[in-house]
Order: C-alpha cells, then sequence, then structure tokens
C-alpha cells in the first residue's frame, strides 16, 4: 500500500487508496490478526475445573479464525474481477495464480507444522482451501450467494455423518497435531483430518471463502453497500446465536447432549460457549443445532459469517470516514492486516520457543500478548509507511505472479 503524497507547502496530503486496495479490508484482517492472537495467548477459561469461559472466549473464540477465512475470499474475489469475474484465459491464469500461492501457504503451514507449539494452525487449511474453491472463481454475486446458503445447510449433515466413519478406521483419520511435513507420508490421515476431522474442517469451512466470495463481488466503495454488511451481518449474526441458545436451554438440546456425552459432572454447558472442538460430535442429532464456536454447525457458521461481515462493513465505514476526515484511522490496523502471513507465521514462531516453559520473570499472559500485539502493529505500520510487502506476502505474490505467466522480477522494487 502507498503511503500518503508528500503535501505541498504546509497543506495535508488527502488520504487515498493505493487504486484496487481497500484499506478496509486490510484493517479487517489486521482486527482477525490480533483476535487470534488474543485466543492464542490469553485464557478462554477460568479454570481447567470449571471451565468458566472468560471474556476473551466469549468474544473471540471461533470469530477470528471465520474472519480470517472470509477474508480470504473476498481477497480472491477482489484480485480476480471484482465485480466483473474473470473468463476465458484471464481465469485460468488467475486459478493457476492462486493455486501456486496456496502451495507457498501450504509449505508455511508444514513447517510451522513440525514445531512444538499449543496453537492449532491454519495455513495448511487455508491452502487447501483455496484450492477448493478455484471452480467458484467464475462465479457473480448472485450464484455464490445460493452456493454459500447450500453449503452452509449442507456440510454440517454431511461432516455429522462421515465424520464417525473416519474415526472408527483403523488406525483413525484424523493427526491430532498440526499437520506437517511427515503426514504427507499417510495421506488418508492427512486428508481426513483436513477435511472433516481436524480443527479447521474443510468441508465446512468452505462455507465462509463462498461468503467473502460473494461480499467481494459487491461493489464495497459504494456507501450503501458497508452499511448493509454492518446491518445484514448484525441480524444473521443475532438470530443465529439467539436460535443455537434457545435450541441449547430452552428446547432440551443441552440435556440431550449431556446424555450422548455420558459424562457426569462435565461442564459442557460452559464448553458450548467457548469452543467444542475438542469434542466427537456423534451420538445425537441435537449436536447440529448448537452455535458453539468451533462447532461447524450451520448456526455456529451462521453467526461466524454474519460477524465477519458486520465487522468487514465496519471497517469499510471507517474507512471512508478516514477520508472524509483526512486521517489515517486505519494504519494500527491495516499495516498489519497487509502483511498477516508473515506476522501470524513469526507470531506461531515465537510461541513455540516458549512452549512447556514458564513464563520470563516479570510477565503475565497479558504482557504477553501486549508484547505480540505491538510488535505486530509496529512492524505493519512500518511496512506500510515504506510501501513494502511482507516477505512471505511477497514470496505468496511471487507465486501468483509465476501462475499468471509474470516474471517476479519483472516487478518494479518490492513495492505493492
Amino acid at each position: 500500500m502507498t503511503s500518503r503524497t508528500p503535501a505541498t507547502g504546509s497543506r495535508k496530503a488527502p488520504v487515498r487508496n493505493q487504486p484496487g486496495r481497500l484499506r478496509g479490508i486490510d484493517a479487517a484482517r489486521g482486527l482477525a490478526l490480533l483476535g487470534m492472537m488474543a485466543t492464542h495467548l490469553l485464557p478462554t477459561f477460568e479454570s481447567n475445573a470449571t471451565l468458566t469461559p472468560t471474556w476473551i472466549g466469549l468474544t473471540f473464540s471461533g470469530r477470528a479464525a471465520a474472519l480470517f477465512a472470509v477474508l480470504a475470499g473476498v481477497g480472491l474475489a477482489l484480485s480476480t474481477g471484482k465485480q466483473q469475474p474473470l473468463a476465458g484465459s484471464e481465469l485460468a491464469k488467475a486459478r493457476r495464480g492462486v493455486a501456486l500461492r496456496a502451495v507457498v501457504i501450504a509449505a508455511v503451514g508444514l513447517t510451522l507444522g513440525g514445531l512444538d507449539v499449543n496453537v492449532a494452525v491454519i495455513l495448511v487449511h487455508y491452502a487447501v482451501l483455496f484450492l477448493c474453491v478455484l471452480p467458484f472463481l467464475c462465479m457473480g454475486v448472485r450464484s455464490l450467494c445460493s452456493w454459500a446458503a447450500g453449503w452452509v445447510l449442507a456440510s454440517p449433515v454431511l461432516a455429522y455423518l462421515l465424520r464417525p466413519w473416519l474415526l472408527a478406521a483403523e488406525p483413525p483419520l484424523t493427526l491430532g497435531h498440526n499437520p506437517r511435513w511427515e503426514d504427507l507420508g499417510t495421506p488418508d490421515r492427512l486428508l481426513g483430518d483436513l477435511f472433516l476431522t481436524g480443527y479447521y474442517p474443510v468441508v465446512q469451512w468452505l462455507a465462509y471463502l463462498l461468503v467473502g466470495l460473494a461480499i467481494g463481488r459487491l461493489a464495497l466503495a459504494k456507501a450503501i453497500v458497508p452499511v448493509l454488511l454492518l446491518l445484514g451481518g448484525t441480524v444473521v449474526a443475532v438470530v443465529a446465536k439467539t436460535i443455537g441458545v434457545a435450541a441449547m436451554e430452552d428446547w432440551g438440546g443441552l440435556a440431550a447432549l449431556e446424555k450422548a456425552l455420558n459424562a457426569p459432572g462435565y461442564p459442557l454447558g460452559n464448553v458450548l460457549q467457548v469452543n467444542l472442538a475438542g469434542l466427537t460430535q456423534e451420538g445425537s442429532w441435537w449436536w447440529l443445532a448448537s452455535a458453539a464456536p468451533h462447532s461447524g454447525t450451520s448456526l455456529d457458521l451462521l453467526h461466524t459469517s454474519g460477524v465477519a461481515a458486520a465487522v468487514i462493513g465496519a471497517c469499510l465505514l471507517l474507512e471512508r470516514l478516514a477520508e472524509w476526515i483526512d486521517l489515517d484511522l486505519l494504519l494500527p490496523l491495516r499495516g498489519p492486516g497487509a502483511m498477516t502471513l508473515t506476522l501470524y507465521t513469526a507470531h506461531v514462531w515465537v510461541l513455540s520457543t516458549f512452549y512447556l516453559k514458564p513464563l520470563p520473570a516479570g510477565w503475565t499472559e497479558g504482557g504477553m500478548y501486549f508484547a505480540h500485539a505491538a510488535a505486530a502493529i509496529t512492524l505493519g505500520v512500518v511496512f506500510a509507511r515504506l510501501s513494502w510487502r511482507g516477505p512471505l506476502e511477497w514470496l505468496g505474490h511471487a507465486a501468483a505472479g509465476l501462475g499468471r505467466g509474470v516474471l517476479p522480477w519483472a516487478a518494479t522494487g518490492a513495492s505493492r
């Protein structure tokens, strides 16, 4: 992203976007990154005994990662024609570029998977999602909305039916750890984990990229569109969560799931508020009525997609406000948001250096989070001001360029 144009005399230069780039989208990515860091570094439950949710767990769990995925779809739409999807040879080039970029992301993810770290690394799943969404890059808003709605409704049912079969295999088709290079030697377990049994199951998470593609195909530069995203996303999120809570607390869902779980004393009600990823959801169709974070149900997908749409709308409105008052309000978010792959990778690597070790003297979990967040914001602002890409962003951009038939060294410098 270009820095602000030097002013002439004492007059300030107006805040302007680089052509074709929306600062509000970068800012939303920055929020997603900071939210994911919060769930990695700060406790989402008060204690292992009671599993009482913290405000971090109630606020960010499930939502930050979903926002990250929806924004992936938005970015793909913006790079493949915006409101007018590419076609013909240009579409073929774009698909090759996305595929090669996915290879870079997967390589980074597999490398991070070899680290000892208590974080569910999203990058390999993210790369597979890029490959799975390739057939949809030619579609317009209406087709994408239809596919997204169908996927939100059908994929959780498909996952519920197939997941027990994969887990019953010998050995179970799940990894139990982050995907790493060694797992390429057991492709059945790797694919089972990536698509259905892992932390970010691609079968359901493809819905997020379809939602993002649909949002990215809208005329995001028009003033009314961010407002509709904010209002519509908020309504969808509230309605989905309300139905999920009613299903569990008022319609008998929680009691049925406690019976299916058969674990007396286990605080399932608390877990449903924060993270359901650690539980095997089988034995009762009531699992599909939950809106719990990381449950992958239709209500969960609707709620988190609605939150993502609302956040994107709010960030785009802030972008317009920043241009109106001639002040780069979004710089602390859009800077890190433009280099999330580099910063996420560095964040996970730093976490691995503290794995199973006590925090340095005088440090707290909150202090560690603010250190990571401050470092991300500082680096992001510096790179944004210098109009530099992050190192891994440059690599991904170069790979995408090769897919389109553009040699990376043909670009001018390292600018965006």
